[in-house]
């Protein structure tokens, strides 16, 4: 059968399927349209309003202070308020919202499928790493078709109504290739461009993620693909989610059959689901009629189909499915570069010594069989049973209060290096920032890797491997030496309206430390000295801080409440002598005992490296410390060092350090402004909404090139 046939098969296999579940769901649709017609814009469970409502909050995907001018002019209670947040959400969209779904769509593809010596549009497929596609299974059923397919990008036309230049890349299967029929989806890798770079590095990707709170009941989706082939199309916002299920969203939109693979978005371009087929109407034996009412036929055509709604796959469906899976280092690591909030790589084991870990660009040699063989497990058996929702993560956990979470605190140690890495004489030391207490550590050492093997492919030089590199963590630490401390559970509302408050440290001293440094950093972001003085009918310390953290939000690419709590725990840190003690000595418990160190610190990291280096062996000498993502430039923090300061610590040999300007933390740099001594200093650009990412700092050729030519001896030899 040829391949285009086969999959013009499977998709009339997933309309039939998919209208039995919507057939299934008629009582849960029902109910939300009842609902609807009370007067409640978002039908969905208390418990999903609070998750959305508070990720709107925390990741800027409402601005607080609309929050407080639709809050605060009356009582509301809780649901009320969530609900209030979601309809401001949906109404008010920030500027951004345009040019980041530009950002977005480039991301989509166009699926060719060479047959018979012609092109034949099959599907719609979007990166979600630097070079990993995801489509239908039903569009790439197996690693054959998928090596007679490509994936064209800019297939659409310009804002002068004129055809863009398209770019092809080819399908890579044997490399990476996996599918799975039951959720319909299938993931490959994708060729270099004709520049010799991933596509992701050119087109962009998405970032996918498995926590919960993307998207509740009435809310509108936004859907980018090629509609039977034609250019690039979106279907945005006249779209309503109507009903959830396990593994599957359907939703209202005006997508036809051929947009197969398409990302569904919410209102902030997260992914949400994988769209993969139309709901046609079926009569009572469960034939698809046309819109003449009318059974339709094969020949009939897709337009005569009577389609009545959209289905797409769960994007936490999807990953938990891939976590599931038993793949070999080189595949793993490429589901690495997927980022972080997939969940994916939590619980794999670190790759053993021999394995190829974070190396991506060399298949091993029986990687064609491993390939079918995954292909196999990862297609569920007939009858077998479906997910039930992706889990949350435990530091996002679906409580609204911003508080400590109530379930018991794991601690996981640092991770070190495996024995001999880089030689035995030269170790890696990777020290995160604050905010990552319950995370994982290896994952965590695979995330900052992977951020940095990215930056080291472009930079033309080796990758490295997550088991190679040292891994302190004090996460978990940090938390329980800084939150008995903090003042009592705050709601969204308290929150919302008051973000420099709620995450302000309870101690008046820490407090006044917090205070500084987020005025020092908003008068060093250029707010004019005036708005410092409140008004005589306001005249409240909380008013000033209010408006320099409003200024820094404004003037940077993080949100108020993500800026302040970075703040509020480089000061509970460089107060509290306890909280310090306790971080240092987390970080003692993973360090190499003697050789050459690099020592790679971002955030909160690079103030506890700072202190770190006056507790080190003296027989462990720093060959290089890089400060990325820093807040050592404002004089508030480098007078409360241990090493006093500002003056390069004598026992470091290179200074790195890596700032951009939209990273809030960083308004105190270059650091040169301040600190006395041998630095080398580079600014990069990060995206919007990554200023602060370490991965994002790690991935520009020029940050890894740094490192990794003093890392890798053979290149540093050659710099002496």
């Amino acid at each position: 059968m040829d391949i285009s046939r086969e999959v013009r098969n499977l998709g009339l296999g997933h309309a039939e399927a998919a209208a039995e579940r919507y057939r299934r769901s008629t009582a849960e649709r029902e109910e939300v349209r009842r609902r609807q017609d009370q007067g409640d814009a978002f039908p969905d469970a208390p418990e999903q309003l609070a998750s959305r409502a508070a990720r709107l909050i925390q990741r800027s995907g409402v601005p607080v202070e609309a929050v407080m001018e639709a809050t605060r002019t009356e009582h509301l209670d809780r649901p009320a308020f969530h609900e209030r947040v979601l309809g401001v959400s949906k109404e008010l969209q920030a500027y951004s919202f345009l040019p980041r779904g530009a950002r977005a769509a480039r991301t989509v593809a166009r699926v060719l499928l060479c047959e018979n010596g012609r092109l034949l549009p099959i599907g719609t497929g979007f990166l979600v790493s630097p070079r990993l596609l995801m489509t239908n299974h039903h569009v790439l059923p197996d690693a054959r078709a998928a090596a007679q397919a490509m994936a064209e990008f800019d297939a659409q036309v310009t804002v002068d109504n004129v055809p863009d230049t398209a770019t092809r890349c080819h399908l890579e299967p044997e490399t990476f290739f996996i599918a799975d029929a039951g959720l319909d989806f299938a993931l490959v890798q994708v060729g270099p461009c004709d520049d010799g770079r991933p596509p992701g590095e050119r087109f962009g990707w998405n970032a996918l993620s498995a926590d919960r709170g993307k998207l509740v009941i009435g809310e509108p989706v936004n859907i980018i693909g090629h509609p039977s082939g034609r250019l690039k199309e979106i279907a945005i916002r006249d779209n309503r989610l109507e009903v959830r299920l396990d593994d599957f969203l359907q939703y209202r939109t005006d997508t036809e059959p051929g947009s197969s693979g398409s990302p569904v978005f919410n209102d902030q371009w997260e992914v949400t689901a994988l769209h993969h087929s139309g709901v046609p109407r079926t009569d009572e034996q469960g034939r698809i009629l046309r819109r003449d009412g009318q059974v339709w036929r094969e020949g009939d055509g897709d337009d005569a189909v009577d389609w009545i709604s959209n289905e797409g796959v769960r994007i936490s469906s999807i990953l938990r499915r891939l976590a599931a899976l038993r793949l070999d280092d080189a595949r793993l690591a490429l589901l690495a570069e997927m980022g972080v909030e997939t969940r994916i790589c939590d619980g794999h084991p670190s790759p053993p010594s021999g394995g190829p870990a974070g190396q991506t660009a060399t298949p091993r040699a029986a990687m064609p069989a491993t390939t079918a063989a995954t292909t196999a497990a990862a297609t569920p058996a007939a009858g077998a049973p479906q997910g039930t929702g992706a889990a949350p993560h435990p530091a996002t956990a679906t409580s609204p209060e911003f508080s400590p979470a109530t379930a018991p605190v794991r601690r996981p140690s640092g991770r070190p290096a495996r024995p001999g890495a880089f030689g035995g004489t030269r170790h890696l030391v990777f020290l995160h920032g604050r905010g990552q207490e319950r995370h994982d550590p290896e994952r965590l050492r695979r995330a900052w890797t992977a951020g940095l093997n990215t930056g080291l492919t472009r930079a033309g030089l080796a990758t490295i491997e997550p088991a190679d590199v040292w891994f302190p963590f004090y996460g978990d630490r940090l938390t329980q030496a800084v939150r008995p401390r903090e003042a009592a559970a705050r709601s969204l509302e308290e929150i919302a309206a008051d973000p420099a408050s709620a995450a302000a440290p309870p101690t008046p001293s820490a407090r006044d430390l917090y205070e500084n440094l987020i005025t020092q950093a908003a008068v060093r972001a250029g707010m004019p000295a005036e708005r410092l003085a409140p008004a005589e009918t306001l005249g409240a310390p909380p008013i000033i801080l209010h408006r320099a953290l409003s200024w820094l939000a404004a003037a940077t690419a993080l949100d108020g409440l993500s800026i302040a709590l970075i703040f509020a725990d480089v000061a509970a840190y460089l107060d509290d002598r306890q909280v310090r003690e306790s971080v240092l000595a987390a970080v003692m418990e993973t360090l190499p005992a003697s050789g050459r160190v690099l020592l790679v610190t971002h955030s909160l990291g690079t103030v506890v490296a700072m202190d770190l280096l006056t507790r080190l062996n003296p027989a462990l000498d720093v060959e290089m410390l890089a400060t990325v993502g820093s807040p050592l430039g404002l004089d508030g923090v480098y007078r409360r060092l241990l090493i006093g300061g500002p003056e390069r610590p004598a026992r470091v040999a290179h200074w790195l350090n890596v700032w951009c300007p939209a990273d809030p933390v960083t308004i105190g740099c270059p650091l040169a402004d301040d600190w006395r001594g041998e630095l080398t200093e580079i600014s990069v650009t990060n995206p919007v909404d990554g200023a602060h990412d370490i991965a994002e700092y790690l991935a520009h050729p020029e940050v890894a090139h740094a490192i990794g030519a003093r890392l890798l001896p053979a290149l540093a030899a050659s710099l002496r």
